[in-house]
């Protein structure tokens, strides 16, 4: 299963798919796909359409089922996502996605299966045993597994305490990095974020941490003038092997190591430059091979949670 944010979707489950405009196309005879003729229990919610575009380009169509789902020993009957129609190869392999999103808001909430934390912690879905379950969840990964932890955290998992920030918004897991620095060393890394006035660097760049993104995904312009530099630029200006990132978050700073940014398998940088329209960063996979990060929704607006593997 893979985790993709930005959806609402409980489990999206891929049951065809078509070429699109990646150099390597999907290949849906290489996934297991949902045989709904296998399941007494499922029932087609075709009024209830979505049309999905991610900033990476991928694209998922597809309508809303209702079935039994499970996670581990916990249960309900909740509605998910059935995809009719996917364009990337990143969902070759790949069985469908796992999304713990929060709600979405307006139109495209109604549109999308409540996500499946809330489905099954809904005190009033009674094909749930888990609706005393507390209202949160940690995830980490390694270059070929990932695991997550319902109800909090493990801190058996972590080699440190558990830092916690409020996100900036009550739809998303979004925090503001107020520095980004990279080089060998912190004291002698270039600023990436170079913000016009202390205003802006103390609010910070609105960062999404984003379990479904494999990179980290750095603004790729002046962030609409409030930067005096383009940080993509200067990242590539100065790209070099064994360097590392920092990220300044809630004036405490985390390393992302050339490890974890450079995927030696495939000689491949794992730093993206954000798509048009985009402001901020993506912080992915490269951040939570490093770092255990729990996602607190109890409250209105999200707590996040880090701390280091």
């Amino acid at each position: 299963i893979a985790m993709r944010r930005g959806l609402s979707a409980g489990l999206l489950l891929a049951l065809l798919g078509a070429c699109g405009a990646f150099h390597t196309p999907y290949r849906p005879e290489q996934s297991r796909h949902f045989d709904v003729t296998k399941s007494s229990t499922f029932s087609p919610i075709t009024s209830k359409v979505f049309d999905l575009h991610y900033a990476d380009g991928s694209h998922l169509k597809g309508f809303n089922g209702l079935d039994q789902v499970w996670l581990g020993d916990y249960k309900c009957t909740a509605p998910f996502g059935v995809i009719t129609d996917c364009n990337s190869p990143d969902f070759n392999g790949v069985d469908g996605i796992l999304g713990f999103g929060l709600p979405k808001a307006g139109q495209e909430g109604r549109e999308l299966p409540t996500p499946i934390l809330f489905a099954m912690t809904d005190q009033e879905n009674k094909a749930s045993n888990a609706r005393d379950l507390t209202r949160k969840f940690s995830f980490f990964s390694t270059d070929d597994a990932a695991e997550v932890q319902l109800g909090g955290y493990d801190p058996d998992t972590t080699q440190g305490t558990m830092w916690y920030t409020p996100a900036l918004s009550q739809n998303d897991f979004i925090v503001g990095v107020n520095s980004l620095k990279f080089g060998t060393s912190h004291g002698s890394s270039v600023e990436l974020l170079a913000f016009k006035s202390e205003t802006q660097r103390k609010f910070g760049a609105p960062s999404i941490m984003d379990s479904g993104t494999s990179c980290l995904v750095i603004p790729a312009d002046h962030m609409q003038g409030q930067l005096s530099n383009v940080p993509w630029d200067d990242f590539a200006r100065n790209w070099g092997k064994e360097k590392s990132f920092w990220l300044e978050i809630g004036e405490k700073t985390w390393e992302i190591p050339f490890s974890s940014w450079y995927l030696a398998d495939t000689e491949q940088t794992c730093v993206q430059p954000s798509p048009d329209g985009m402001q901020g960063l993506l912080v992915g996979d490269v951040f939570f091979r490093e770092y255990v990060v729990e996602f607190d929704m109890t409250d209105s607006r999200p707590i996040i949670g880090i701390a280091p593997l």
